[in-house]
C-alpha cells in the first residue's frame, strides 16, 4: 500500500511540473508572436486572384448604398430609378449662360456645394479604379460609373475657362428657410465662383483631383471624354497652384457650411492623381519637393475627410512604392518613403491592438472623432485600411511594423470589416445606419425630399410641417448613410437631429468604396492605366 501511494504521488508531481512547463513555454511563444508578428510567420500571404466568392451581406449593402446617388441627382433625370424624385434645378447656371443643371445636392438640402461634390467624385473614382472588377462581379459597376459621370458632367460645365470655377449653386440661407421638395423650388439660385481675383486653391485642386481620377475611370470606355476631363484637371491644378488662397476666405459665406482648413493637402492630392493619370514626373516632383515638405505633415497621422486629404494622399502614393519601377523609387525615394511611412502610421493608429492605436473610438470599437457626421471618419479610415491591405497582399508584403509589433494584411482587413459591420447593424443599438439595409434603420432621416409625400402641394414655408411631423418619412432615402451614433453609442432618430440623421453624398462615396472592397473574398490590385 505504501509503495503504491508513493508511486501515485510521484506521478502527480511530474504532471504538475509538466503543466507548469507548458504554461511557461506557451507564455514565451505568445510573447514572441506578439513581439514579432501576429501571424507567426514572415511568409507573405498568397497573392489574391480575380474576384473570389461573393459575400452577400456586403453585395446587398453595396447595391443599397449606390441608390442614394440617384436620390441626390439634380437636373433632367434620365431613366429615373427613384419613384418619388423628378426633374429639378433645370435652370441652374442660366444667368451665366451655363447649363449647371446636373450635379448632386450635398445632403438633405438643395445646395450644390462644389468642394464636397468634387471630393465625392474623387473617392468614387478611386473605388472604381481599385474595385471596379468586384463591382462588376455583382452588377454594380454601371451604376457607380453613371453616378460618377453625373457629377463630372457638371464639373466640366462649372469650369468654363482656365481660371474660373463655379463652386456653388444656390443660396444656403434662403434654402434653409424653406422645407420643400427639390422639384418645387422657386427661390433664386445664385452662382458663386472662384477666379484670379478671388482664388480657391482648395476647391480648384479638389476638382482637379476629381477630374484626373475620373479620366482614368473612363479612359478605356470613352477616350474622348477621358481626355476632356484630363484637360480640365491640368488647367485647374495650374490655377490652384499659381493663384493660391483659401476659397472660404474668398467666399466667407461658405465658412458656415464647408469651411476649408487648408489648401496644401488638396494640392498634394491633386498632383498625386495627376501623376497617376499622366505619368508626368513634374507632379511627382511637386509632391516630393518643397510643397511636400511644407504641406504633407509627414509622420503625423490625420483623418481622411472632405476637408483633409492627407491620409488619402499618403495611401495613394504608397501605391508607387508597392508597385512602381525602381527608377521612380531611386529618383523620388526619400519623399515617397515619407508618404509611405506616414501611411503606415495611419494604419497602425487604426489597428485596435497596435501599440500606437488611437483611443478615438467607442466602447464597441467604432472609430469616433466628431459628434457631427460621426460615421465619416470610421468609414473613410476603413476604406483606406482595406486598400492598404490589398496593396500589401498583391505586392507580397507580409508585415506592417507598428513599434515592437507587426501586423498582416488580414489584420487591416479585419479592422475594415469591423467598421463596416458596425455600420450595418452589429452595434449596441442593433441598427443599420445605412437606410434601406437590414430590418432596422433610421426612419426620420433629415432629408427634404424623403420627408414630403411626392403628391403633396406645399410651398417654401408650409412644408415645415413635414419636418416637424411625428410620422416616419413617407419616402425611404435608400442608401443614405446618416451621420451616426454619439460617443456613448446612442442614436436619436429625429429629423431635427441634423448631426445624427442627415446623410451626405460624401458619406455615400466612402461607404461605396468600403463595401466594394469587401464584396468578394479576394481581389488583386490592378493597374490604373
Amino acid at each position: 500500500m505504501g509503495e503504491k501511494s508513493k508511486s501515485k504521488g510521484g506521478c502527480c508531481g511530474w504532471f504538475i511540473a509538466f503543466v507548469i512547463l507548458a504554461i511557461v513555454v506557451g507564455a514565451v511563444v505568445y510573447t514572441v508572436k506578439k513581439k514579432f508578428g501576429h501571424s507567426g510567420s514572415d511568409k507573405a500571404a498568397p497573392v489574391p486572384g480575380p474576384p473570389g466568392a461573393v459575400d452577400q451581406k456586403y453585395a446587398t449593402a453595396l447595391k443599397t448604398s449606390l441608390q442614394f446617388f440617384d436620390i441626390q441627382k439634380s437636373g433632367k433625370l434620365v431613366n429615373n430609378k427613384i419613384p418619388w424624385r423628378g426633374d429639378s434645378g433645370l435652370k441652374d447656371g442660366s444667368q451665366a449662360k451655363l447649363d449647371l443643371s446636373k450635379g448632386m445636392y450635398d445632403a438633405g438640402d438643395h445646395i450644390k456645394f462644389g468642394f464636397p461634390m468634387a471630393f465625392t467624385a474623387t473617392v468614387l473614382s478611386w473605388a472604381i479604379l481599385e474595385y471596379g472588377d468586384q463591382m462588376d462581379h455583382v452588377g454594380q459597376l454601371d451604376s457607380a460609373q453613371d453616378s460618377l459621370k453625373w457629377i463630372t458632367d457638371y464639373l466640366i460645365k462649372a469650369h468654363p475657362s482656365a481660371n474660373v470655377l463655379y463652386v456653388q449653386v444656390g443660396d444656403p440661407v434662403a434654402d434653409h428657410k424653406c422645407w420643400e421638395r427639390p422639384e418645387d423650388m422657386t427661390e433664386a439660385r445664385p452662382l458663386i465662383q472662384v477666379n484670379e481675383s478671388y482664388p480657391g486653391s482648395d476647391v480648384a485642386a479638389e476638382t482637379a483631383a476629381a477630374m484626373a481620377s475620373a479620366s482614368l475611370v473612363f479612359k478605356k470606355t470613352d477616350s474622348t471624354y477621358s481626355s476632356t476631363l484630363l484637360k480640365h484637371a491640368k488647367q485647374l491644378f495650374t490655377f490652384a497652384d499659381k493663384k493660391r488662397g483659401y476659397y472660404s476666405e474668398s467666399i466667407p459665406e461658405v465658412q458656415t457650411y464647408y469651411n476649408s482648413t487648408g489648401y496644401g493637402d488638396e494640392l498634394l492630392w491633386a498632383a498625386s492623381w495627376l501623376y497617376h493619370a499622366t505619368g508626368d514626373d513634374s507632379y511627382l516632383q511637386f509632391v516630393t519637393g518643397p510643397d511636400g515638405e511644407d504641406y504633407a505633415d509627414w509622420g503625423s497621422p490625420t483623418w481622411f475627410s472632405w476637408d483633409n486629404k492627407l491620409a488619402g494622399t499618403q495611401v495613394l502614393l504608397s501605391r508607387l512604392g508597392f508597385f512602381k519601377a525602381k527608377d521612380i523609387s531611386n529618383s523620388y525615394g526619400s519623399g515617397l518613403q515619407s508618404y509611405r511611412k506616414t501611411a503606415e502610421a495611419v494604419m497602425c493608429g487604426l489597428l485596435p491592438d497596435s501599440p500606437t492605436a488611437t483611443k478615438s473610438r467607442t466602447d464597441d470599437g467604432l472609430i469616433w472623432v466628431s459628434q457631427w457626421n460621426s460615421l465619416q471618419q470610421p468609414v473613410a479610415s476603413a476604406f483606406l485600411a482595406v486598400v492598404y491591405s490589398d496593396y500589401m497582399l498583391t505586392s507580397q508584403t507580409p508585415k506592417l511594423k507598428c513599434d515592437s509589433d507587426s501586423y498582416t494584411p488580414s489584420d487591416l482587413r479585419d479592422f475594415a470589416k469591423s467598421q463596416a459591420d458596425y455600420v450595418l447593424g452589429k452595434n449596441p443599438m442593433d441598427m443599420s445606419f445605412l437606410v434601406g439595409y437590414g430590418d432596422k434603420f433610421p426612419q426620420f432621416v433629415h432629408h427634404r425630399g424623403a420627408s414630403i409625400p411626392a403628391d403633396a402641394k406645399t410651398g417654401c414655408k408650409d412644408g415645415f410641417k413635414w419636418l416637424d411631423s411625428s410620422d416616419p418619412n413617407p419616402n425611404v432615402a435608400t442608401g443614405a448613410l446618416v451621420g451616426g451614433p454619439f460617443l456613448n453609442e446612442t442614436f436619436i432618430d429625429s429629423r431635427n437631429n441634423l448631426m445624427q440623421t442627415e446623410p451626405s453624398t460624401y458619406n455615400s462615396a466612402v461607404i461605396v468604396g468600403l463595401l466594394s472592397s469587401l464584396v468578394t473574398t479576394s481581389s488583386v490590385v490592378q493597374s490604373f492605366t
